[in-house]
């Protein structure tokens, strides 16, 4: 079955070539050309994923993706933008979205970007043991964290915040997420304990430059392997 992709864009010329463009790759589209519009669509349909404009009549990107989020916790929302501002993205990031792509953009990287959120939704990759991690092996079952150079013994919840990093590569992670999913709570002293872990885990990876857990400051983390 071909991922449905609600897409929101106000420019009428560009909603159309992005649309023909991926239905042509096989993906099923919804076109909305406000954020009312879109957040009427979200609500009567179901989609994979959601590529949002950000300057929109009736109702913003931000706000729409406010509103999907309250309806769904987990699809992923791409926002299409010719806003490069680091408040512009740091907003972005905390109404929802989990990634930008910015105006003028290729084809090719609006597939690439696409590609990689349905794959990390796909469960089969989300119960993968065994994880590369640039020149590292990452096994999660038994806790170790492999390099060339020698192996590591993690700790249960060393391993559970990498292996959430793991599954959600490429993508913001929220403090809040990482907090709930591995200590139940949002609690702020938990977040000191988590900034701890993350540190750990940041000296663990040191290795492989290529190997980054970046952090976008007051909204969470995100795992790069270059």
């Amino acid at each position: 079955m071909s991922a449905r992709i609600l897409l929101v864009e106000d420019d009428p010329n560009l909603g159309f070539v992005i649309k023909d463009n991926l239905q042509f790759k096989g993906y099923e589209v919804t076109l909305r050309q406000d954020g009312e519009s879109g957040d009427a669509a979200f609500s009567q349909e179901s989609f994979d994923l959601c590529i949002l404009d950000i300057m929109m009549p009736r109702k913003d990107g931000f706000s729409l993706a406010k509103s999907i989020r309250e309806k769904n916790k987990n699809v992923p929302i791409l926002f299409v933008t010719a806003k490069t501002m680091l408040e512009d993205k740091v907003e972005g990031f905390k109404s929802g979205g989990d990634d930008y792509i910015t105006k003028p953009f290729s084809m090719e990287e609006l597939f690439l970007r696409i590609e990689v959120f349905l794959k990390r939704t796909a469960p089969a990759n989300q119960k993968q043991d065994v994880v590369p991690l640039g020149n590292f092996i990452f096994d999660r079952h038994n806790l170790k964290l492999t390099h060339p150079a020698g192996s590591k013994t993690l700790t249960q919840k060393e391993s559970d915040v990498l292996s959430l990093l793991c599954q959600h590569r490429d993508r913001v992670l929220k403090r809040e997420e990482i907090l709930k999913e591995v200590w139940g709570d949002d609690d702020y002293f938990l977040g000191r304990s988590m900034d701890v872990f993350i540190s750990k885990l940041r000296k663990y990876l040191r290795n492989d430059p290529a190997v980054q857990i970046v952090n976008y400051h007051g909204v969470g983390f995100r795992l790069e392997v270059k």
